[in-house]
């Protein structure tokens, strides 16, 4: 292939030209951000690589005379490449959506071989846009390697000559951290001008992304930060934990406490399913119902409170069992006679047996008075002491005591003589220590015989003191 064919020429690139590639340049500087959902700019910058021999352009042969085809030698750069040792492209991109970005690049090189024709420094001036796609969204992340598809067009100056070009091919981002990567890539350029032809464009150098927004600085960008105010965890979106329990502050009921999960966030330092600021006993395992308190004996009162902690009782007697001094099933605080043991029925108190009733009858019928008086004949006084004996035994026991006369003498002196025998009666047993609240005396004369006043035998049994046992 003649070189005068593809009319090439040999000039200078024009002051406008290297004008246009530093503003450039410097708006990619300037916009430097990143290129994904979160970081949406990026600006790349390296050197770039023409070669135009694999491209099949009509009259390019080969050396040893056989046409060219498409591919031919791809990666010959020894004797294809066009390659100057500088920073020779710049590009800025901007993220769009769904792994689609767009990118605009500028390049500058020196044509010093076209095929295996040497040519003679022409400048080579380009600037492209190109649609790219993330592969990733296609084959799934791989965090470190970002291959992807471009398709574009721009315009392409060599020497005198320009042309528009319609662009594609392939490449790929290897990232070293976060912000920073090797870009490499090729670009095949379709010339629409016969004076300058197709040809590919190989690529490599630096790219760099950010520019995404963290308010909060804790490193999650704004878009996938649920806290986008507030400094936070990655595992927490971006959410703090100021007490590290797992619970995001917003959603723990103690934020600066370490707590359970089931309780909100709050702690339960004794386990009791209370949380502690507000169970009343946090160190100690109880009850809901004693506000996390424990009650070891089941009585409603709380151990701190229970003065037997381990035997039920009343609240009352601060969780004691009433005690029962006489044992016989009444509590003593119910028991009239705590000493003394008693049925239920009298209160506790021991009520007295008919054959104690009895001997009391028996014992008041040998109560004698010296005659006309209130005064007792001496064999008179160990009966009522025996009788006062057996009445104290039974305290809640109550009798009525009753006097009476034969018909000898006036009526109202017979009711004045039985009353005052029968109080007499009373005054000894109470002084022998029986309660007078359990006794009363009443006379009724001569009203009430049990026996015939005629005869001596039946007026003696007239002159009488009863007792009884009033129900």
């Amino acid at each position: 292939m003649n070189i005068e064919n593809i009319k090439f020429k040999f000039l200078k690139m024009k002051h406008l030209k290297v004008a246009f590639l530093a503003v450039l340049l410097t708006v990619g500087f300037s916009q430097v951000n990143a290129q994904d959902k979160n970081n949406p700019w990026q600006i790349g910058f390296g050197v770039n690589a023409v070669d135009f021999y694999p491209t099949n352009i009509e009259g390019m042969v080969t050396p040893a005379g056989n046409s060219t085809v498409w591919f031919d030698e791809f990666g010959n750069a020894d004797d294809h490449y066009n390659i100057i040792p500088a920073i020779t492209r710049v590009s800025v991109g901007r993220y769009l959506t769904d792994g689609f970005s767009f990118e605009v690049g500028g390049t500058l090189n020196k044509i010093e071989k076209i095929g295996d024709v040497v040519a003679s420094d022409l400048s080579y001036f380009a600037v492209d846009g190109a649609l790219k796609y993330d592969l990733n969204n296609v084959i799934g992340e791989t965090a470190w390697f970002d291959p992807f598809l471009h398709v574009g067009g721009g315009y392409t100056w060599m020497d005198d000559w320009g042309t528009g070009t319609a662009n594609g091919g392939l490449g790929a981002n290897i990232w070293f951290n976060e912000n920073v990567g090797l870009n490499i890539q090729t670009n095949y350029k379709h010339a629409f001008e016969s004076n300058i032809k197709q040809h590919f464009q190989h690529s490599a150098g630096l790219v760099i992304k950010f520019g995404g927004t963290d308010t909060d600085g804790d490193g999650i960008f704004d878009k996938d930060d649920a806290c986008p105010e507030v400094f936070g965890l990655a595992e927490f979106n971006g959410c703090p934990d100021s007490d590290n329990d797992g619970i995001i502050d917003s959603k723990d009921a103690c934020p600066n406490v370490a707590g359970l999960a089931d309780l909100n966030g709050c702690p339960d330092t004794d386990g009791d399913g209370i949380i502690d600021s507000k169970d009343a006993c946090p160190k100690v395992k109880g009850t809901k119902a004693n506000n996390g308190c424990p009650d070891t004996d089941g009585d409603g009162v709380i151990d701190s409170k229970d003065a037997c902690p381990k035997v039920a009782g009343p609240k009352a007697n601060k969780g004691c069992p009433w005690p029962d001094a006489d044992k016989d099933g009444v509590l003593d605080k119910d028991d009239d006679c705590p000493k003394v043991a008693g049925p239920a029925s009298n209160k506790g108190c021991p009520e007295i047996t008919k054959s104690e009733v009895a001997k009391l009858t028996e014992l008041f019928k040998t109560v004698y008075f010296d005659t006309g008086k209130n005064s007792f004949k001496e064999e008179t006084v160990s009966k009522l002491s025996e009788a006062a004996s057996i009445i104290k035994k039974y305290s809640t026991a109550k009798f009525n005591i009753s006097g009476h006369t034969d018909s000898v003498g006036s009526a109202a002196r017979n009711l004045e003589l039985s009353n005052s025998r029968a109080a007499a009666v009373k005054d000894f047993l109470v002084s022998k220590g029986v309660s007078a609240a359990n006794l009363t005396a009443q006379g009724f004369g001569e009203d009430m015989p049990i026996a015939s006043n005629r005869t001596r035998s039946g007026r003696a049994e007239n002159r009488r003191v009863e007792i009884k046992l009033i129900d």
